[in-house]
């Protein structure tokens, strides 16, 4: 499989926060190696019709999407999996939906409220900096001379976070005077959270066979912070390594007998947010639990951190699981919700979990085929060939006259059929026959996956049964031969990456300027 790693364009210069998307990008790539997969790295900013064009010229099979933001802005990051969406190409983790309202700490705030999960109160920020939110989620109320923590309604790693942020008001006149100096100071839009003074957990969650799976929980120690001093992950917690915050502030997975029902709630409330949010592929949910033993749910990463000195990696450790068979599962879980991304929204919906056979692409699931041919298939294959965008009207008659031929002389056209359904419907098809005067060597004459359809895995496993029917009927060469111009260079590198060598090219054979390319595969 070609998979393509998107991640946010950093440049040497930026913060170390930034930067470790770069580490994260050389993870996912070693261990897509370990795994057998080819990859390209596509770093992503806001020109967003460079990028489409690029997926469009390379298609890859599966993006592996680690874009965390966009020009500067965590905001726009889900802008990225809105146009995997459009192309319909799969990609890895959370859908668009997800990303935009786990993003949104205020909103994740107010759909937790409005689904009885419990979270911390909050105040702000301004409307006009915080967007519309359900007319029927009601701001909770102030709470005078309670510590309020501030925070930036949409940016991740602890940005602007620091001791400095823990703030006491008076009254909710002042305590909005507060979120406005520290908007101002960061410049991005803030609120403030009531502030849990107590322990501090997290919980890495993983897509799994049978619904998320929620690794060994993390908490942080504060046993070294001084008295008086905020029990933070802040900035320098993160990114200073120098600091005593740094130092100071160790994730253990090792807790006491009385823990475990608290530990088994916090574990319930993780895999509540993953079904309210339809999350996927892999997330994290932090919590803080009170004096009183109450957990109250702070944030969802639904794109979290897979750096080696991160908590999700610790978590997989923990849990027995490397990082390749991680990500294999992140891999084989796009595969699985990618058909439900599509015309629906996904949230508070769990998606059923299907585990591809051996060899076959993820997402190949409920697919069947048939070789016998209909006269109703004359009209499916004009659709289909006319769908893709890329064939003249010649070029579909000719696809239709085959189906004709076939009709009329049955096997003794030399012509074979290969059409992949799904409940009823045909998506994509494929005709392939023995080259005359030769023993075992075969034609791929068509090979089509529907408009709507493509990025899905279909074309590569409409490919693979070809070539299994192929070597049933003693077959021992494929060939397939498709235009050498730009516009068809996604189909050569898709005969590339399934193993065809390029044989020949044949100069002007379609017209000057337009070369054929031969490819060939032995069996």
């Amino acid at each position: 499989m070609h998979v393509a790693i998107l991640h946010n364009l950093v440049s040497p210069d930026d913060s170390a926060a930034d930067r470790d998307v770069l580490v994260q990008a050389e993870v996912v790539a070693r261990a897509l190696e370990g795994l057998g997969h080819t990859w390209e790295t596509v770093p992503c900013t806001l020109d967003l019709a460079a990028l489409h064009t690029r997926l469009e010229w390379d298609r890859p099979e599966v993006v592996f999407n680690l874009v965390e933001s966009l020009g500067g802005a965590d905001w726009l990051a889900p802008l990225v999996p809105a146009l995997l969406d459009t192309l319909g190409i799969s990609y890895t983790g959370s859908p668009t939906e997800a990303l935009l309202l786990t993003n949104h700490k205020v909103l994740t705030k107010q759909w937790l409220c409005q689904a009885g999960l419990p979270t911390p109160r909050w105040i702000g920020p301004d409307r006009q900096q915080a967007g519309p939110s359900p007319a029927h989620v009601q701001e909770p109320p102030f709470q005078p001379n309670s510590p309020y923590m501030l925070k930036a309604v949409c940016e991740h790693a602890s940005f602007g976070l620091d001791e400095e942020c823990v703030v006491r008001a008076e009254d909710a006149a002042s305590l909005r005077a507060a979120v406005a100096r520290h908007a101002c100071r960061i410049g991005r839009a803030c609120f403030a959270e009531r502030f849990v003074e107590g322990r501090e957990f997290n919980l890495a969650i993983l897509a799994a066979d049978h619904g998320p799976k929620v690794l060994p929980p993390a908490e942080i120690d504060f046993s070294a912070f001084p008295p008086g001093k905020p029990r933070i992950v802040g900035r320098r917690a993160k990114w200073e390594e120098a600091s005593f915050e740094f130092v100071n502030t160790p994730r253990h997975f090792d807790f006491p007998p009385q823990d475990e029902p608290l530990l088994d709630r916090l574990c319930r409330l993780a895999e509540d947010c993953w079904r309210l949010f339809g999350l996927a592929g892999y997330a994290r949910v932090d919590f803080r639990v009170d004096g009183q033993g109450q957990p109250w749910i702070l944030e969802i990463n639904a794109n979290p951190c897979l750096s080696p000195d991160a908590g999700f990696a610790a978590a997989l450790a923990r849990a027995g699981i490397s990082v390749g068979q991680a990500v294999a599962g992140i891999l084989q879980d796009a595969g699985n919700t990618d058909l439900g991304r599509q015309g629906s929204t996904r949230l508070g919906r769990e998606q059923p979990t299907v585990t591809p056979r051996h060899g076959e692409p993820h997402g190949s699931q409920g697919w069947s085929f048939r070789d016998e041919v209909t006269p109703a298939d004359r009209q499916l294959v004009r659709t289909i060939v006319e769908s893709t965008g890329f064939f003249h009207p010649r070029e579909v008659e000719i696809a239709v006259e085959l189906v004709d031929e076939r009709l009329q002389k049955g096997p003794a056209s030399g012509y074979h059929f290969l059409f992949a359904e799904r409940e009823g419907a045909v998506h994509g098809y494929a005709c392939y026959g023995l080259i005359g005067c030769t023993q075992a060597s075969y034609d791929l004459y068509w090979l089509v996956v529907e408009g709507s359809t493509r990025g899905q895995g279909l074309g590569r496993l409409l490919l693979a049964e070809a070539e299994e029917r192929i070597r049933r009927l003693g077959g021992q060469r494929v060939y397939a031969e498709t235009s050498n111009r730009p516009h068809y260079a996604p189909t050569r590198r898709f005969y590339e990456r399934s193993g065809y060598l390029l044989e020949a090219l044949l100069k002007d054979f379609y017209a000057p300027g337009d070369d054929k390319a031969i490819y060939v595969k032995v069996f």
